[in-house]
């Protein structure tokens, strides 16, 4: 039986919380050991720690960090206590493994979990902090797929760029535009929303580390705290710096709130662009059929050939649940009290599932959707040259009202605006042409 590392306050945990199994995650549990391993490198640097205890923690932490002892952080997402109990699962399992690691030496030293392990920290510090680190790199990874969906709008805005096609406002006709317009307008919408998370991550690099319990360092020498953000920077391999006011940091929890908000600002618009998707490929035959999606697999277990657009509503399914822990991340954040964001637990495991979600998804929806999109050329002139959409280019040319009355007949009659302007000579075909020509440059 494999040796169980965790001790009396992770049995607590589990009898308090004896919620479905759904652990903290453990991306957040890695970046809580490196915050860990970085804190006794500091303490060591400031005298306030053994080379052996030091040495022993650093091990553990570089062994949790391989993923060694993964079954055994087993706290819940969904706890009470600020997320204490996480912060506690992981010093015993340190604590534990390390004296273990200690005595194969010969050597009688216990590590402590709290004394040592968990010294000159406070859950309320070594948390959010950790969960900042772990955030940082999970929104690398999104922005990183929202840069390969964007760029597959601009290579099939490329591949279509002069296909004319029929606009529609208000699922109306409209004007006439190409479908390389419509994408590159999909890439230009992706690219801001990157921006806007990028804002939103500039903040995650200042950390409350250091702060512990309120934010105002009780407990954390002065050298400790020289020396923990220049160790902890060197094990993460990027800057993290002390917030401008740690007690801010440690009660204000609305760092995460902004990230979220702008993964749902790109989920909105992601989920808009699928419902384009969705309509323009509807049919085969009675929809608008002007798209048409690889066929992934069968769409109905009693309609032979039926065919769905599954991943564009694999991003609508997406929006809707990011949308909803957003609103958990919102109502958490709020509910932060006096000197203490104490809802952060739920924060951390909704906020990171959303990132890890968003990810896959966009993911995919680039490489296995859009980029193997196909327009159907003759169907979207067909429907462009059947509508109403060239009164408006024309319109400068001929007047407002004798386009609303060429509109009008054409309507009546089923005649196309080509045909009623060529036909009444009031232009001929290359000047009929022109405009639209000069449109689609």
């Amino acid at each position: 039986m494999k040796k169980r590392y965790y001790g009396k306050q992770t049995e607590l945990a589990l009898r308090n919380f004896p919620f479905s199994k759904n652990p903290a995650p453990i991306e957040f549990i890695f970046a809580i050991a490196e915050v860990k391993k970085a804190a006794a490198l500091a303490h060591r640097k400031a005298g306030e720690l053994s080379k052996e205890i030091t040495d022993a923690i650093v091990t553990v932490c570089d062994e949790i960090e391989r993923g060694l002892y993964n079954d055994q952080f087993i706290t819940p997402g969904l706890q009470g206590g600020a997320g204490t109990s996480i912060n506690m699962n992981v010093n015993e399992i340190i604590a534990s493994r390390a004296t273990e690691l200690l005595s194969q030496k010969k050597k009688q030293i216990t590590v402590h979990p709290n004394d040592h392990v968990n010294r000159s920290q406070s859950t309320n510090d070594v948390n959010p902090s950790a969960a900042k680190i772990a955030i940082i790199r999970l929104t690398k990874e999104l922005l990183r797929c929202v840069d390969i969906a964007a760029d597959s709008f601009h290579k099939k805005g490329m591949e279509y760029k002069s296909a004319s096609k029929l606009a529609r406002t208000h699922l109306q006709d409209a004007v006439p535009t190409t479908i390389g317009d419509e994408f590159f307008s999909y890439e230009t919408t992706i690219r801001r929303n990157k921006k806007r998370i990028e804002n939103a991550l500039s903040f995650f690099y200042e950390l409350n580390l250091g702060g512990t319990a309120i934010g105002n360092g009780i407990n954390a020498s002065l050298k400790y705290r020289q020396n923990i953000y220049k160790e902890l920077s060197k094990i993460i391999g990027f800057k993290v710096i002390p917030s401008e006011n740690l007690m801010s940091a440690t009660s204000s929890q609305t760092d995460f709130y902004y990230l979220s908000q702008s993964i749902v600002c790109l989920l909105v618009d992601l989920s808009k662009i699928a419902n384009d998707i969705r309509l323009l490929a509807s049919g085969p035959n009675g929809g608008l059929g002007e798209l048409q999606l690889l066929e992934l697999q069968s769409g109905s277990s009693i309609m032979p050939g039926k065919v769905n657009p599954i991943l564009p509503e694999s991003v609508n399914q997406l929006y809707f649940l990011v949308s909803g822990h957003n609103l958990t991340v919102e109502h958490a954040a709020e509910a932060s009290q006096l000197e203490l964001g104490v809802m952060l637990p739920i924060i951390i495991d909704r906020l990171i599932l959303s990132l890890k979600l968003a990810s896959e998804v966009i993911e995919n929806f680039a490489i296995n959707c859009i980029d193997q999109i196909t327009v159907n050329e003759k169907q979207c002139r067909l429907h462009l040259e059947k509508s109403t959409a060239y009164a408006t280019l024309l319109s400068p040319v001929l007047g407002y009202e004798t386009m609303s009355a060429i509109v009008k007949e054409s309507l009546k009659t089923g005649k196309t605006i080509r045909e009623l302007v060529i036909g009444k000579k009031l232009l001929t075909t290359k000047e009929f042409d022109d405009p639209i020509s000069k449109l689609l440059l």
